[in-house]
């Protein structure tokens, strides 16, 4: 019998929040029967949402919250004064073991401290990081930090490594994934105080295959598995990556219809244009798993459409199914 995987969403975070948080829910039940969802929020609104589309009532459960965290409230306040919030009601089904994994696209701030207030961290891990996908020449990186420990020490980044490495090697398939640490050059005494510190521990550390300094112009060509970074750097190689990809795709579809001819060959190109681009859509890739909690956090974009938020919503499938925690914990626990 195939088992459920059940998920928490939060449908009243982010900017296009409840329209494309609804669907996207609707989308992931229909494609995935091993999945139920925990829709939460204002039921009111949620139900009218829900009567626009068809699927399996008995996989959809709607669990009221009366309030709202924005992105302009300061989020420890926030989680702690509005318990009646989309978020906290979430974050409190998968403490409570009713959901196995939340989903947000609602204030990153808001979503941070309350993974780690509410479902708390694994036994030994110092800082949970961020670790979205991203795509590459080569297939996909992890990159970790992407936007929850700016000041990172050198302890926090070999925790990253190993936490990456697990959920590399689990739920992507790739087998002793390859770590780079994100350098302003391949020379191991280059770098910032950070990088010289935490290069000799991973270097010496046994359980990953740490291959040195790898530079940002790298890391589209999948110089590395995971890239490794505090979240200041990773956030900014995240947002430019969406922007440059963005810019891209605007500019070519500009110069194939610049002129008559273009125009024809544009047509020509189109399917074999469009299934190249797609590889560098983000949203493809669902949220960025918050890894090291003893539940699964994953944070989507605030600007997250429908498909980004089904697919945030079907990778924890992977998540659980490959008991990610639990390999986090051996891992973290061995080496204590």
């Amino acid at each position: 019998m195939q088992s459920t995987v059940k998920v928490a969403v939060d449908a009243m975070g982010g900017d296009n929040s409840p329209l494309e948080i609804v669907k996207g829910a609707v989308d992931a039940v229909n494609e995935c029967p091993e999945i139920t969802v925990h829709l939460v929020g204002q039921e009111k609104v949620l139900f009218e949402e829900l009567s626009k589309y068809s699927y399996d009532k008995a996989r959809i459960h709607v669990v009221n919250a009366s309030e709202v965290i924005t992105n302009d409230e300061a989020p420890v306040m926030a989680i702690r004064k509005k318990k009646d919030s989309s978020i906290v009601v979430a974050l409190n089904l998968v403490k409570s073991g009713e959901a196995d994994a939340f989903v947000s696209a609602g204030s990153t701030g808001a979503v941070l401290v309350g993974a780690q207030l509410i479902v708390g961290r694994i036994k030994g891990i110092e800082r949970p990081p961020l670790a979205p996908l991203i795509p590459t020449m080569n297939g996909i990186s992890l990159l970790v930090d992407c936007g929850a420990n700016v000041d990172a020490r050198p302890s926090h980044l070999v925790q990253f490594a190993k936490m990456g490495s697990v959920y590399m090697e689990n739920v992507v398939g790739i087998k002793n994934p390859r770590v780079g640490i994100v350098n302003i050059g391949a020379e191991e005494e280059k770098g910032n105080m950070l990088v010289k510190e935490t290069f000799p521990l991973l270097k010496n550390c046994n359980d990953i295959n740490f291959i040195g300094s790898v530079e940002a112009r790298e890391i589209p060509n999948g110089a590395a598995d995971i890239i490794l970074c505090e979240a200041f750097v990773g956030n900014v190689i995240l947002k430019l990556y969406e922007g440059l990809s963005t810019a891209l795709v605007k500019k070519i579809k500009t110069g194939l219809t610049s002129t008559a001819i273009s125009t024809v060959g544009a047509a020509l190109v189109k399917p074999a244009l469009k299934r190249t681009l797609k590889d560098f859509d983000l949203s493809q890739y669902g949220g960025a798993p918050m890894l090291g909690l003893n539940g699964l956090v994953v944070k989507s974009h605030g600007s997250s459409m429908a498909v980004e938020i089904k697919n945030s919503i079907i990778q924890c499938i992977a998540f659980k199914e490959n008991d990610i925690n639990g390999k986090i914990k051996a891992n973290i626990l061995s080496v204590e």
